[in-house]
């Protein structure tokens, strides 16, 4: 199976802090013959690393801390993972929780008061209209069993 990460899952620093999150499970899935193909939306969308952390709005826009809008980059970035996961023949994405991009379930809430509220981050949301399943990192075991 052909399955879209999130590079910062694959130990790239890429996050919005310049660090990394590391999930073994994920080696294993590769050990086993699955493809993994990297993506980052956010750098993908053209914003650097680090930035200023970014959160989803109840009105479906994205502002940076500092109160800038960066929808487009987020939005921009969706649509090229999109394009990468289709390009790959992708069936799944494990994808960075709690993301405004890739956020499986769960994203912040948008006060920067660390508050998850149910929902789907830019990336997350349009993967899964395209009938890719999304998975975030803490579920990336049940691609085990397929």
């Amino acid at each position: 199976m052909n399955i879209l990460v999130s590079s910062c899952l694959l130990g790239e620093p890429c996050r919005y802090d310049g660090q990394s999150r590391p999930v073994q499970i994920l080696r294993e899935l590769q050990a086993l013959g699955h493809v993994l193909v990297p993506v980052c939306p956010e750098v993908l969308g053209g914003l650097p690393t680090p930035r200023s952390p970014a959160e989803l709005q109840p009105g479906g826009r994205v502002l940076n801390r500092a109160g800038e809008d960066v929808t487009a980059a987020y939005r921009t970035g969706a649509r090229l993972a999109l394009e990468t996961a289709l390009a790959h023949q992708c069936s799944a994405a494990v994808l960075k929780e709690k993301s405004p991009s890739c956020g499986s379930g769960t994203v912040y809430d948008g006060t920067f008061s660390g508050r998850l509220v149910p929902g789907w981050g830019e990336t997350a949301r349009l993967l899964r209209a395209h009938g890719i399943r999304v998975l975030g990192e803490s579920r990336a075991s049940e691609l085990l069993e397929e």
